[in-house]
């Protein structure tokens, strides 16, 4: 138990050394001391995580201890602790093998940009914030966590501070994430109020009691349980970009691309899916919040993928490609299949941060020009990122035996044996999201490797493939996207002891998994089985339409832009959100902002403060000219003011 301990404080401080060494003595550092300390340190915390997952996974070790107390208020005692169990130890493996890699490829990236020591510094300190949510075992370490998150993702989208766009960027991640956080807070407080704790433990103890008395708000018929699960939610639905809070994550892009990978594959936005999971115990015990969470997710899962369709920036194709498979990863856990969510978020970091950085790869060789229409014919220029990045495509759209097939069929497949509400439309959101999925896939595939090259000279005559710090990651990123799906999903999900072993909680009468069992025969004959459902079906059709519309009739694609002209419109517009909230938020806290201005110029300075002076100035100027000296002007006012005292006393 004390050796858990250990090594999880090794794994979470070496990250926050690095971090420290190269950015508050970035000036004093070489750039190589920069990159080869905080790549030795994330490497460190990456073979201490496996050896970690090894004690927990293969020996059952498991760990859930106070460090210090970092506070105490009468009888509440807030703690610094780590809670280690299965659930953590694949957060542990999955987000540093993702961040280590993402820090060599960053090598190679980020070469020629005059805050490298900066940048290093700002992921190494990414991870850390990460890895403390993960590890922490009480709602306060989760919150420093959550936020710490939240401050890196801002520093690191807009680690371009000189472009406007990168400063709008982070601008917008931070405020989106703080209308969430303002509900995870209250969420926060409370399950203080009606747990009397902030340690997990405690909490997930005493929720079977809490909800057999069924508290309700005061003054309200809403149930508490439900109230609280569904603010700590709403936090998750920024962190983990659901609609309509998701308008943030497409602006993340601004940022290098090596941080668009990180962002998206395993860290910030798998927070709000984990906070969910490791809440199982509370959610189960709330069925509406499982309706709730379905529907949001299973309706992001294809409308924000229909956005990508007609997207042209290469990393924003992959952004929208995010925001639908954290719907379905959200989907999974409102039908109770947590460990399909978890199993999905583990495929989907390997296979996600491999499109990322085969994206920043094309980029590199098109001197950051990130526009497809202006791509084209890359396969013969670049055939290691064009098989990897078709590696990554094809684990994205679900087509076996890659490993986004096992994770993405499985969530579908759990959806479709639910029988919650919402459960219907979330499987057909679902299905039809694998033919959406498909076709913006390999189109944006079609448009960068294949066809005519449509660069300007200068690009085309400099083609080359990236150098070995570049393309290892992905080779490295390829591997896991191939085989882990067919290696986990029995373990993961149908063994009699799973691979999240006790740490998520699902009732009988909830538990669709166990539904799922009785028709599973090996990860083999799950490929033979896809054959006969949808879902795959729908996944080659996409592909297909792809392959006709973008490279045997290219010119169909402008033809349907303008023959469905109106719902052209809305995707380019996302729906409208952006529209929205620049209306009602930006410009109308601009006119807020304002009408409170002219009220305090010409209402409180105007009136009351310039008034009350310019009525003392009358009364002054008046009064002064009844200062004549004479005499006789005196003795005739005190003549007036005593009849004026004598009529008084009278009357």
């Amino acid at each position: 138990m004390e050796l858990l301990k250990t090594l999880t404080l090794l794994i979470i401080t070496a990250p926050l050394l690095g971090a420290a060494a190269a950015g508050l003595f970035c000036r004093h550092v070489s750039r190589p001391f920069a990159h080869r300390l905080t790549i030795a340190l994330m490497g460190f915390s990456f073979l201490l995580s496996v050896y970690v997952a090894y004690l927990v996974i293969h020996n059952n070790l498991e760990y859930n201890g106070v460090l210090y107390i970092w506070g105490q208020s009468g009888h509440l005692t807030l703690n610094v602790g780590f809670l280690i169990d299965h659930l953590t130890a694949c957060m542990l493996v999955t987000v540093t093998f993702v961040s280590f890699l993402v820090h060599i490829y960053s090598i190679g990236y980020m070469q020629e940009d005059g805050g490298y020591q900066r940048f290093f510094s700002y992921i190494s300190l990414f991870t850390f914030f990460m890895l403390t949510l993960v590890t922490s075992n009480n709602f306060l370490q989760l919150l420093f966590g959550w936020e710490g998150v939240g401050l890196a993702s801002y520093l690191l989208i807009g680690f371009w501070f000189h472009r406007e766009s990168a400063n709008e960027g982070s601008l917008k991640a931070f405020l989106v994430n703080r209308v969430g956080d303002f509900g995870f807070v209250v969420g926060i407080a409370g399950v203080l109020n009606y747990f009397g704790s902030l340690d997990y433990a405690a909490v997930f103890a005493a929720v079977p009691n809490v909800a057999a008395l069924a508290p309700t708000l005061p003054g309200t018929h809403w149930s508490a349980i439900s109230a609280i699960g569904f603010f700590l939610f709403v936090g998750a639905m920024a962190k983990s970009a659901q609609m309509p809070l998701h308008v943030w994550l497409p602006e993340s892009m601004e940022g290098p691309t090596p941080i668009s990978a990180l962002i998206h594959a395993a860290t910030m936005v798998t927070a709000g899916v984990f906070m969910v999971a490791r809440l199982s115990p509370l959610y189960q015990y709330t069925p509406s919040m499982q309706s709730f969470i379905l529907i949001i997710g299973a309706t992001g899962a294809l409308f924000t993928g229909l956005i990508a369709i007609v997207q042209n920036d290469i990393k924003r194709v992959v952004a929208y490609s995010t925001l639908s498979q954290l719907g379905y990863m959200m989907a999974a856990a409102g039908v109770s299949a947590y460990a399909a969510s978890i199993f999905h978020l583990m495929t989907h970091a390997a296979f996600k941060a491999l499109l990322f950085l085969g994206a920043g790869s094309v980029i590199i060789a098109m001197h950051h020009n990130q526009d497809l229409r202006h791509m084209g014919g890359l396969r013969k220029h670049m055939p290691i990122t064009y098989i990897t990045f078709l590696i990554g495509t094809l684990a994205l759209c679900a087509i076996p035996p890659f490993s986004g097939f096992y994770s993405k069929d499985a969530i579908i497949e759990a959806v479709q044996y639910s029988h919650i509400s919402g459960a219907s439309y979330a499987y057909v959101c679902v299905v039809l999201g694998s033919f959406v999925t498909a076709f913006y896939s390999f189109r944006a595939l079609f448009m960068a490797f294949h066809g005519e090259e449509r660069m300007d000279n200068d690009t085309k005559h400099h083609l080359k493939e990236s150098p070995w710090v570049v393309w290892l990651p992905l080779v490295l990123l390829a591997i896991p996207s191939v085989f882990q799906g067919y290696l986990m999903i029995e373990p993961m999900l149908f063994s009699s002891h799973p691979l999240l072993g006790n740490s998520i909680t699902v009732l009988p009468q909830n538990n669709v998994l166990a539904l799922m069992r009785d028709e599973f025969h090996g990860s083999f004959r799950m490929i033979l089985t896809a054959f006969s459902g949808l879902p795959l079906w729908f996944a080659l059709l996409g592909a297909f339409s792809a392959w006709y519309a973008y490279m045997k009739r290219p010119g169909l694609p402008a033809l349907c832009a303008q023959r469905f002209k109106l719902l052209y419109t809305i995707l380019i517009h996302k729906y409208g959100f952006d529209d929205f909230n620049d209306l009602v938020f930006v410009r109308g806290g601009q006119a807020t902002a304002k009408l409170m201005y002219k009220g305090d110029s010409e209402i409180i300075d105007g009136f009351f403060v310039n008034g009350t002076g310019r009525v003392i100035e009358w009364f002054s100027s008046t009064s002064r000219r009844m200062q004549t000296g004479y005499i006789y002007h005196y003795a005739f006012v005190m003549v007036l003011g005593l009849i004026a005292l004598l009529g008084w006393l009278m009357f």
